[in-house]
């Protein structure tokens, strides 16, 4: 079971399963100070009585405990039969649980039984670890308790079997207690500062080998795969940054392509994370890093998640190169065959310069004569397996990668997932871009909102209301969305509206996104299928419905939508008075920044890393055991900054002081980062 359900199947994995908490268990309170929100209790008294009650079918053990002070009721809901043969009345217990109240008595619920007298769990009786465990496992009462037993007794067999897994030199240089001693602390400690030394050393040893081994990964790549040096800077680059570029480049946009510049100048793969808001300027900057390709005698392609974001690059760059006679091809799902046909044509002949398109660019069929550059467009969106083919659309050398992403990815990400790509950041607006205001309302505000939408239209601007459509089954949402849909044409009767959603068919969903984008329709109704795509510079209002049911980044993201031509633009978050703190804590944090950093930093202390966007489908690669990427900043840095090092001097580990390194790694095989190696 516990291999099963915990993935535990040797001492090793037994040993590496660590607290989540710890509780002080050298406190015993009275029954008459115990509170119901109180987190834990421990208490001695005798047990003074132990009946099984029936409600209907179910049956409960109601057990009632007496102290000087009064009387706490104590119920089993599970394993009747064994506690009612396993406890005796009238006998003096200690009872640790998490008190909780039912129509006015507190009781404790399921609660932990040590006879008084019996020797406590915890030898020293400072400190409780308490352990993870499953539904499955508490329904067979394998809970905290069970597993700190097996725990304790693997501990008397410990001394002496744990081998070094660091340099000597290293323990050193960081005063780090060693293996061993931090094993036994961490599960069983003494004090609070011996306890802080054994979990940073245990932190650091876990992000120190993932940073060890993407740094090993990066290093192996630069040496094992050639890239094609892009030595011109040449006629198309010129003539587009002096006769064509539409405004001044920003400082922001002008340092990232003098990185990508630098990359592509080197006999290397470039593999180049490039990270900037909405509306930041990417496409451009992704514009001309193709013009270099071309310069040297290279295609291009650049892959974007849906076709209304692939249609619109298409359009946006076709405008921008407008003059330069340059041949650029758009290839998607719906593209024709006899279209197909042209193209598949053209790329093989060498003629068709640049080729924008979705999923339908790593086809099989689709090859070039000469690849040079894959540009890959808000890339959480592809498998892994999805880029790798983009790789090896050449026979020989891998095209240079680079990869954009406007969901601001934080620090700490950044560093493990995308750790072995060198970033690039995007962090200033174009010229002439105000930044959106943000306003909270409640429910009550709604008429003010109302007027404020009906003069923004009236001064020519159009509108998104955005619904909460979690999940396409959800028939209540729906039916929100299709309500509101009624109630904004009759809020609105002289301006025409748009809907859309999930459920609409793709034509039918670009159809209606055409009218709005054309001013024929000038408020839009929709779900968050607007999130990434439409850029609609007219649009300066955005109405984010049920806004607490939204996470940080999907309602920065939301944001990035209006703010895109010179107008004030404005997003307004309405929620109901009833919202939790998180809740509460997100939206005061959207209305205090546009910052999408500082955001992204926030939504993965609120979420943690395994659910932010983009990292969740492709999972973060690696099990983090204690380590946890949003509190422990400072630790990764350290390691990131020490594995840099030791590489540094001896890339291959091979020393006699290193090679404890290299078993390491070896050893952990469990961390594999397959997908590292792509893009």
């Amino acid at each position: 079971m516990l291999k099963k359900e915990l993935g535990i199947g040797t001492f090793r994995d037994l040993i590496y399963y660590y607290p989540y908490k710890y509780i002080d268990r050298t406190k015993f309170y009275t029954i008459r100070e115990i509170q119901s929100q109180m987190p834990y209790i421990q208490v001695k008294g005798t047990l003074a009585a132990l009946e099984v009650v029936a409600a209907g079918k179910v049956q409960r053990l109601v057990g009632l405990l007496k102290d000087e002070t009064g009387v706490l009721e104590l119920i089993w809901f599970q394993g009747i039969k064994w506690q009612k043969e396993n406890l005796k009345l009238n006998t003096r217990y200690i009872v640790f649980g998490k008190p909780s109240e039912f129509n006015g008595r507190i009781n404790v619920v399921h609660p932990e039984m040590e006879p008084d007298g019996a020797q406590l769990l915890t030898p020293s009786g400072i400190f409780q670890a308490h352990y993870n465990t499953t539904e499955n496992l508490k329904k067979k009462f394998v809970h905290s308790k069970v597993i700190h037993k097996l725990i304790l007794s693997l501990l008397e067999k410990l001394p002496g079997k744990v081998e070094e897994t660091l340099p000597p030199s290293l323990l050193r240089k960081l005063k780090l207690m060693p293996l061993e001693e931090s094993l036994l602390t961490v599960h069983k400690p003494e004090n609070t500062t011996d306890l802080r030394k054994a979990r940073f050393r245990l932190k650091f040893e876990e992000l120190f080998f993932i940073q060890l081994k993407i740094l090993g990964l990066k290093h192996s790549r630069e040496t094992k795969f050639k890239g094609f040096p892009f030595t011109q800077i040449g006629y198309n680059f010129n003539t587009f940054y002096h006769d064509f570029l539409p405004f001044e480049l920003t400082n922001a946009q002008k340092r990232v392509l003098k990185e990508i510049r630098r990359d592509v100048g080197r006999s290397q793969q470039m593999n180049r994370l490039l990270q900037g808001d909405v509306g930041s300027g990417k496409t451009l900057v992704a514009l001309m890093s193709a013009l270099m390709a071309l310069d040297n005698g290279f295609q291009a392609c650049m892959m974007a998640p849906t076709e209304i974001l692939a249609q619109q690059h298409f359009n946006t760059i076709s405008k921008l190169v407008d003059g330069m006679n340059l041949e650029i091809a758009l290839l998607t799902g719906s593209t024709k065959t006899s279209e197909r046909q042209v193209i598949h044509e053209k790329l093989q002949s060498g003629k068709l310069n640049l080729l924008i398109g979705t999923h339908a660019l790593i086809e099989d069929s689709v090859s070039f004569s000469q690849l040079g550059l894959v540009i890959i467009d808000e890339q959480h969106r592809f498998g892994v397996a999805q880029r790798a083919k983009l790789w090896q659309k050449n026979d020989t050398i891998p095209p240079h990668v680079l990869v954009m992403t406007a969901t601001p990815i934080p620090r700490t990400l950044a560093m493990t997932v995308y750790g072995d790509l060198d970033v690039s950041v995007i962090d200033e607006l174009p010229p002439g871009r105000k930044p959106v205001q943000t306003m909270h309302y409640f429910e009550n505000r709604r008429a003010q909102v109302i007027n404020f939408l009906r003069q923004q239209i009236n001064a020519g601007r159009q509108v998104y209301i955005v619904y909460p459509l979690i999940s396409e089954s959800e028939k209540s949402d729906l039916k929100n969305l299709e309500e509101g849909f009624r109630h904004v044409t009759e809020l609105f009767p002289e301006f025409s509206v748009s809907m859309v959603h999930g459920r609409l068919k793709p034509a039918h969903k670009d159809r209606e996104m055409q009218k709005f984008k054309e001013g024929e329709t000038r408020i839009m109704v929709a779900t968050t299928v607007i999130e990434v795509g439409v850029d609609v510079p007219n649009a300066s209002v955005m109405v984010i419905e049920s806004a607490e049911r939204f996470g940080l980044s999907q309602l920065h993201q939301l944001r990035g939508r209006v703010g895109r031509g010179a107008d004030q633009s404005y997003c307004i978050l309405m929620s109901s008075y009833k919202i939790s703190n998180e809740s509460r804590k997100r939206l005061s944090t959207m209305v205090r920044t546009n910052d999408g950093f500082e955001i992204a930093e926030m939504d993965m202390k609120l979420r943690g890393p395994g659910d932010l966007e983009g990292t969740q489908q492709s999972g973060i690669g690696f099990d983090l055991k204690i380590a946890n990427l949003s509190k422990d900043t400072e630790i990764l840095q350290l390691a990131r900054e020490t594995a840099g090092e030791i590489l540094q001097n001896d890339p291959q580990l091979a020393s006699s002081e290193n090679l404890i390194l290299r078993k390491g790694i070896l050893s952990n095989k469990k961390t594999e980062f397959e997908w590292s190696v792509i893009s």
